[in-house]
């Protein structure tokens, strides 16, 4: 009876995973799961991309020195963007939805790696270090909420406003830039939203997203990720220079 009921905890089917759920909790389980491993590989292929960029010092050279290059830059920080407009159409249709999300996390990683090419090691370290903590809490802390009761769907309305004014705030920073201490400001102001994403994000995953809708869904809770990491990394970095 104790093996029994341990497996199922360890398996999380034991029991629904937020009150007055009706679907059977193991289908509920299997879905997260694979989300999270669409995200973790994602993460992976960022990675390696990433490190490939700032290591080999000649690309990151052609895509910041050249005519041709800066051509390409522009191109591929346009990419995802673009790929997202496709990937909301057939988000469903296997294998076109792999291979669009391939090429979107393909060109985000590349463009950060670009961003981190130019940053120091240390900075970048305490970045993706700070961005892990933040990430595996907040996910428990959401899974510990929704399974008492706690809904935050609230929360979409008020980060959709938040997210509009820091648009338009990084919009004004490239006119009328104000030094340092914007680029901060910037970045706690990207963290603080980007934290409240994760959170909304997480519990959509849990109680609202189908599951032909996985796809989509990590595209959100990776974006969420991204984001954060680049946001304190224009902190660190502003603290650093």
């Amino acid at each position: 009876m104790w093996r029994q009921t341990k497996n199922d905890v360890e398996s999380g089917t034991s029991e629904p995973l937020y009150p007055m759920m009706l679907e059977a909790p193991e289908l509920r389980w299997a879905f997260i799961r694979k989300i999270y491993s669409v995200v973790a590989i994602q993460l992976i292929l960022t990675v390696v991309v990433a490190a490939v960029v700032v290591s080999f010092r000649p690309i990151s050279a052609f895509f910041t020195t050249t005519s041709a290059g800066l051509f390409l830059y522009i191109l591929l920080i346009f990419t995802p963007f673009v790929v997202l407009c496709p990937l909301s159409y057939y988000y469903q249709r296997h294998p076109v939805n792999l291979i669009l999300l391939g090429v979107f996390t393909f060109a985000l990683s590349f463009s950060i790696g670009l961003t981190c090419a130019y940053t120091s090691g240390k900075v970048i370290l305490e970045a993706v270090i700070l961005t892990a903590v933040v990430v595996v809490s907040l996910t428990l802390y959401t899974f510990w909420a929704v399974k008492r009761g706690q809904d935050f769907n609230f929360l979409g309305p008020f980060l959709f406003g938040s997210i509009i004014v820091l648009m338009v705030f990084g919009f004004i920073q490239i006119f009328f830039p104000l030094g340092r201490t914007s680029e901060m400001i910037y970045g706690c102001l990207a963290s603080v939203i980007f934290c409240g994403y994760i959170v909304y994000d997480t519990d959509n995953l849990i109680k609202r997203y189908s599951y032909d809708e996985y796809i989509w869904a990590s595209v959100s809770l990776y974006l969420d990720i991204i984001n954060l990491f680049l946001s304190l990394l224009t902190i660190f970095r502003a603290v650093d220079n």
